[in-house]
């Protein structure tokens, strides 16, 4: 999923501007879950914000969950994944502040017969005070190839607070609820910190858990894919 974005410093008038980051992180997780296989991945986005308060973009990274799957009886190629969203953000006064938009997942590749596929529409809203964000997704469509899952949702608590000049504080507590599907819903959580060089750099290090059943979430290769987890990062933004 997309990394946020570098906002424009409180005081300046907003502009129209292109902005992206690119990086590497040790494992790719979202919402809890390693897409890569706890394999590194390459990562690259790039955004277009309206000085009203418009956004569009796009992001991508290597994905193996899919293709950890495939057998020669039912062979899947999927191996990227490629994300395109598109809304609106803006301050509500004071210290408050909305976003408002829909995302779209896209995984590219051959998937045999009767695959349920796992390209996903997410309408998502969230709300913001100071360095607090609570965020609703809602899905529009099947959830990541779980078959009559739509209407699944993902509520994401986050918290990042800037701890002296060039450190954040990151931390998060999200929840996902797969529709129709026992056994599938879980909670996950992080604790991380995040060290800015300039307005260009940055590595991030953090601590993930999860509750995910591991008899729901390990792969063909007998990986659990919802363990704890240190996890490494470096971005570039421009």
């Amino acid at each position: 999923m997309a990394s946020a974005m570098t906002p424009a410093v409180a005081g300046e008038a907003p502009a129209s501007q292109w902005v992206g980051n690119a990086g590497v992180v040790s494992d790719y997780l979202f919402r809890g879950l390693s897409q890569s296989n706890r394999k590194p991945a390459m990562q690259a986005g790039a955004e277009f914000d309206h000085a009203g308060g418009w956004y569009v973009g796009g992001w991508g990274s290597n994905v193996s969950w899919l293709s950890d799957g495939s057998t020669t009886a039912a062979p899947v190629s999927s191996s990227v994944e490629l994300d395109f969203y598109g809304g609106w953000r803006g301050s509500l006064g004071g210290d408050w502040s909305v976003d408002l938009g829909a995302y779209r997942y896209q995984y590219p590749g051959s998937y045999p017969a009767g695959f349920t596929l796992p390209n996903t529409s997410e309408l998502y809203a969230a709300l913001g005070w100071k360095s607090l964000s609570l965020k609703y997704s809602y899905a529009l469509t099947n959830l990541f190839g779980y078959a009559d899952s739509e209407h699944s949702g993902y509520l994401d608590l986050s918290w990042n607070q800037p701890l002296a000049p060039g450190w954040q504080l990151n931390a998060h507590a999200g929840h996902q609820r797969v529709e129709n599907v026992p056994g599938a819903s879980y909670s996950d959580w992080k604790l991380g910190v995040t060290r800015n060089f300039g307005s260009t750099w940055s590595v991030a290090l953090g601590y993930y858990d999860s509750n995910a059943r591991r008899s729901v979430y390990t792969n063909a290769q007998g990986r659990y894919l919802g363990r704890a987890t240190a996890l490494l990062s470096l971005a570039r933004s421009f």
